[in-house]
């Protein structure tokens, strides 16, 4: 649980509409609806009633609601403490991430950050995320919103903000080519795969493939998720990729999503280097989120 979570269970109490949270905070409503259901799991119990339309709390919403609202309040007289200490801090940071994850979870980062440091110039770098680490190595950034690999060296600070889930994508209207094959159940062999090029996500994708005893026929292997959207839906083949590309994918809705999967989800957090996060600049943000 953190304080940015609650901050949406609080927005959401007061909106009642998801739709409307979400808008307001900038996020999907997708997103809110995992936050919710995490902070639901974290309790132990739900925390709103659902209906196509609105929210209500429940018992245990309301017990929740005052405890959020003195969390909230304590944390945001802090901060305001410290912007009076830290308002003169300056300089640039370079900031490297995906496509995807410069409107899905960048936004949020910088709009606290901003907040406490607007004299900070933020020089933003998208680009293949599977590249993420390298950049922060090779100081070609200061800062990345990356995965988790598998295999983290210790000169890196990484700060989780997020978990990522994946699903296994085919065609909403497969062409008559894939037809026979994805019929119940998936002919997984003859199936051609669209699989991230490198990087932790397809690092999940070859560990699911070798727990399935796939030998995938790989039709295509791309740097970055959001083409794996698009060649999908086109009816190229099927894919693994982060839901989170999915949801923003303006190609999502021709896609069929298989959760049934269960692939290891991506962790998604801040990382540098380790040697560099106390200098004044990457101190004060990793400070907002740790």
């Amino acid at each position: 649980m953190n304080i940015k979570n609650l901050q949406f269970f609080l927005h959401l109490c007061d909106s009642k509409n998801f739709s409307h949270t979400a808008q307001a905070m900038h996020i999907s409503p997708s997103a809110l609806s995992r936050i919710i259901q995490r902070l639901e799991e974290d309790i132990g119990h739900p925390l709103f009633i659902r209906d196509n339309r609105s929210v209500e709390l429940t018992t245990f919403g309301k017990k929740l609601l005052p405890v959020a609202a003195n969390i909230v309040g304590q944390w945001q007289e802090l901060k305001s403490q410290l912007k009076q200490n830290h308002q003169q801090l300056q300089g640039k940071l370079k900031v490297f991430c995906s496509v995807t994850a410069s409107y899905s979870h960048l936004p949020q980062i910088l709009q606290e950050f901003r907040q406490h440091y607007p004299q900070i110039e933020i020089q933003l770098i998208t680009g293949d995320p599977a590249q993420a680490i390298e950049k922060v190595t090779a100081d070609e950034v200061d800062i990345a919103i990356a995965a988790q690999p598998s295999q983290q060296s210790k000169k890196l600070t990484f700060i989780e903000i997020d978990k990522v889930s994946l699903s296994v994508i085919t065609p909403l209207i497969a062409p008559p080519s894939l037809q026979k094959a994805l019929t119940s159940p998936l002919d997984w062999q003859s199936l051609p795969f669209i699989l991230p090029e490198s990087g932790p996500a397809r690092e999940r994708a070859d560990k699911w493939l070798k727990e399935k005893k796939i030998k995938p026929n790989i039709y295509a292997q791309i740097a970055g998720h959001e083409a794996i959207v698009s060649m999908v839906a086109l009816g190229c083949g099927i894919g693994i990729a982060p839901d989170v590309v999915i949801d923003n994918s303006p190609m999502g809705d021709k896609v069929q999503r298989h959760h049934n999967e269960n692939i290891q989800p991506l962790k998604l957090g801040l990382c540098c280097k380790q040697s560099r996060q106390q200098e004044p600049l990457l101190h004060a943000l990793l400070t907002l989120f740790k």
